[in-house]
């Protein structure tokens, strides 16, 4: 679930208040949308939580996982102290063997990072336990006969590397291999202590989208370790068997959600590495220079809700400077958080917690969350398809599909 405010008490729009929040790498408390949202939200709980449920992926694929703690010793960590470096939390998604129901499912986060992510946005920090993915930890590596294509995923400003885990096991189900990061002090996140990290909002810390690209760019350079058969994992934890036989370094994709769409756009523009992107929904504000000005010839897909072309002048230039193939989509009644869990979990959410239909729509705009959830598996899917398979199968990369009417081909 995002956290990103949904309204102001000054009357800003909302693109005005996450461009605002987004360029300054900071995160805004749920609770500036007034007071009586957080009274309401604080005022519901329930004494038995409900455990929230995701979709299934629907890939012929059993989807294995694991988590990796990764630490850049070329970049010291003043924040942390003398002798400490840059560190990162990342999962590995990867379609599993047939036995894989032998390995325990994993939770979408861990259970104190729920409650804090819950609390940060005036929900009751118990109300409800974490949904179990389609993931099982550590289950053999399927072989597909070739390498697995490689997809690594950056989150939005203080949110957290499991916020799209609908699309991300979605795409190990068709034989990605999808490498979720964590930007640890703009995200929540659980460290191999147990620690519980939030984003840090002093006012000193903001991570700008160039930022966030070192931090990919160095999870690049893992992949590359786990290709070549080595454990970048800073405590060594085994791998899977057939992990790094089955990855292809060579065929490297990547997405985000908002600050993180533009990190893709960042990323590709200093490593070509990564050979296509895809943004949801991304303010395209790298920071500290405000807009991208540079060509980008390799193929890039926007998912757009609120900053569009036509509302946000940085969004319109990077279109510009795209030289390469490009495609930009929009699903009618979607909003910034529409393109992510929190379409699937906060509706059931709502229902605890007492929340209006008001509310709701300012969570998940009125596009329907099933339609949503198809949208979301569907078009990341047919664009890496395309573009790292270079599979001409799909039709959804060439235009309208009778099958999702709702989603607009902006020219």
């Amino acid at each position: 679930m995002s956290i990103t405010p949904f309204t102001s008490r000054d009357g800003m729009s909302r693109r005005r208040v996450l461009g605002a929040a987004l360029a300054a790498g900071a995160v805004v408390p749920l609770a500036a949308a007034g007071p009586a949202w957080a009274a309401a939200a604080v005022q519901s709980s329930t004494s038995a939580p409900a455990r929230l449920r995701l979709p299934e992926p629907t890939g012929p694929y059993p989807v294995g996982t694991l988590e990796l703690h990764l630490v850049d010793t070329s970049r010291p960590d003043p924040d942390a102290g003398p002798g400490h470096y840059r560190q990162l939390m990342a999962g590995v998604w990867y379609p599993a063997r047939g036995d894989a129901h032998r390995y325990p499912r994993v939770p979408w986060t861990p259970a104190g990072v729920l409650r804090a992510l819950l609390a940060s946005a005036d929900f009751p920090p118990d109300a409800v336990v974490a949904p179990l993915t389609a993931g099982h930890e550590c289950a053999p590596v399927y072989r597909t006969g070739r390498g697995l294509p490689v997809i690594v995923y950056s989150h939005g400003a203080g949110s957290h590397r499991s916020d799209h885990t609908v699309m991300v096991q979605e795409l190990a189900s068709h034989g990605y291999a999808v490498v979720t990061v964590d930007h640890i002090n703009d995200a929540f996140s659980q460290l191999p202590d147990g620690q519980v990290v939030t984003p840090i909002r002093d006012g000193r810390h903001g991570m700008t989208a160039m930022a966030y690209a070192t931090d990919i760019r160095f999870v690049l350079g893992c992949v590359e370790q786990l290709a070549a058969g080595l454990n970048p994992d800073a405590e060594r934890h085994p791998l899977p068997d057939g992990l790094c036989e089955a990855l292809d370094a060579s065929r490297i994709g990547m997405f985000g959600w908002s600050k993180g769409g533009t990190a893709t756009a960042c990323v590709m523009l200093e490593d070509r590495r990564v050979r296509a992107g895809l943004s949801l929904d991304g303010p395209m504000q790298p920071g500290p220079t405000p807009t991208i000005t540079t060509d980008l010839d390799r193929p890039f897909m926007m998912m757009t809700a609120e900053f569009t072309r036509a509302l946000d002048p940085n969004v319109a230039v990077f279109w510009s400077h795209l030289k390469g193939w490009r495609l930009n989509v929009q699903a009618d009644g979607a909003i910034h958080q529409s393109y992510g869990d929190t379409q699937v979990l906060i509706p059931q959410l709502s229902k605890l917690v007492g929340m209006s239909d008001e509310q709701l729509r300012a969570w998940i705009g009125t596009l329907d969350p099933a339609r949503a959830v198809k949208i979301q598996q569907a078009y990341p899917l047919a664009f890496f398809d395309r573009h790292l398979r270079h599979d001409h199968q799909g039709h959804l990369p060439d235009g309208p599909a009778r099958a999702f009417p709702e989603v607009q081909y902006l020219p």
